[in-house]
Formats: structure tokens, C-alpha cells, sequence
């Protein structure tokens, strides 16, 4: 049987507060105050494209690992939530290092503006893109059949790390607006650590809303130590 060949066109792109690889949360949902603009390709900047979306709360992207190198592909890969020493099969986890590059992610519909030179625009939270990310696809959410709360979450739920309590001194939080800042401690909260590093000493460093965000972990607290 002749099959035609795939081609896959780039309907959108989203825009956050997630500059670099480092630091963006390893599932969705799990940031929910991080807000990011799915900002569509000039050929789809049509509202019919989107005409009754605004009925649903949450969407299912379907995305391109565009930044991840393009090495060559293994059967078994080493989850960091693993740390990074335990190989599972790699259609057994969602690492970015695939056949094919594609990511999944659900995220909720904040607001819909149709008035932007560029839009629509839709303002979605939960996202784990990082900023520039190309989406192939966007379809609704749909609780009757997408929700499985008896689901096995496998080796996901075997983290050696509970969620950290985040600090900072006095002055630091003043240095990002209100809501970029809550987003910002919603994402270390989730430790972008790899799981194998542990050292109390050491300083990480993670881009975010334009500025570097500079913290330490000492065992369930996280501090942040400069944003410049």
C-alpha cells in the first residue's frame, strides 16, 4: 500500500516567561499561575478557526520538540525523575528524545482576546513550553473521556522530592511584577533540579520573565537568592 508522506504544518507558537530548557515545569498543569499566549501563524489568524472554543475550559496541545539535539534515537531512555540512572523503555515515558519529537501538554483557557493585531490570541495557564515552542495542533478537552482519576501514574509518582516551601529575602520579590512572581514560585516549588543533584551549596540558576533567577535547596526549602 502507497501511503503519502507526512507533513506537518505549524498552526501556532507560544509565548511565556520560559526562556531557556532549564526550569520549565516536566508536566503541564503543574504551574497553573504561569500564563502564556498561544499566538497563531499568520495563515491561521482566521476566528473561525477557533469559533466555539470558547465553550471549553481546558485544550489539548499537540507540540514539537524543537529544541531538544538531534541525536540519534534508543529504545530505553533515564527519566531524571528516576535520577537519571534507571532505563525505561522510552514509549514508557515522555522523554523529549523520540522517533518523532512531539510533546502533548493540557492547559486551561484563561481568556480569548480577538482584538490583538496578531490574534486571536489564546491565554492559556499550565503550560510546560518554553517560550517559542511550535504547536501542530490544538484540540479540546474533554472531560467525559480524557479524565481518568484511577489511572497508574507508573514511576511518575516515585519522586525522592516532595514540593519544596520557597523563600527569598527581603526586597527580591519586588523585582518581578505580582503575578509573574507567584507564577515564578509555583514552578521552583517542583524542584527543576535533577533529581541526582543535591548539593545544599550549590547555586542554580534558571532564566524567567526576562530576568535570571538565582536559588538554593537545603532540604524542603528552596531560597532564592537574586533575581537580576
Amino acid at each position: 500500500m502507497n501511503r503519502k508522506k507526512f507533513e506537518f504544518k505549524e498552526v501556532a507558537v507560544i509565548r511565556n516567561d520560559y526562556t531557556e530548557k532549564f526550569g520549565i515545569p516536566r508536566q503541564s498543569g503543574l504551574a497553573e499561575s504561569c500564563v502564556s499566549e498561544i499566538v497563531f501563524k499568520e495563515n491561521f489568524r482566521n476566528p473561525d478557526y477557533i469559533r466555539g472554543i470558547e465553550k471549553f475550559s481546558h485544550l489539548w496541545l499537540v507540540w514539537v520538540f524543537s529544541e531538544s539535539p538531534g541525536e540519534s534515537i534508543n529504545a530505553t531512555v533515564r527519566p531524571p525523575k528516576l535520577g537519571g540512572n534507571e532505563h525505561i523503555g522510552v514509549f514508557a515515558s515522555r522523554s523529549p528524545f523520540r522517533p518523532n519529537p512531539i510533546g502533548i501538554s493540557s492547559v486551561k483557557i484563561i481568556k480569548i482576546d480577538c482584538e490583538r493585531a496578531d490574534g486571536p490570541v489564546i491565554f492559556v495557564s499550565g503550560a510546560d513550553l518554553m517560550n517559542g515552542t511550535p504547536i501542530l495542533d490544538i484540540k479540546p478537552y474533554l472531560p467525559y473521556s480524557d479524565s481518568h482519576p484511577e489511572a497508574l501514574g507508573g514511576y511518575s509518582l516515585q519522586s525522592t522530592k516532595g514540593a519544596l516551601k520557597v523563600e527569598c529575602a527581603a526586597g527580591i520579590e519586588d523585582k518581578l511584577p505580582s503575578d509573574k512572581f507567584k507564577g515564578l514560585k509555583e514552578t521552583l516549588s517542583h524542584d527543576p533540579r535533577p533529581s541526582y543533584q543535591n548539593d545544599e551549596n550549590r547555586v542554580y540558576t534558571m532564566a524567567y520573565g526576562g530576568c535570571q533567577v538565582s536559588f538554593k535547596v537545603s532540604g524542603n526549602i528552596l531560597t532564592i537568592v537574586n533575581i537580576s
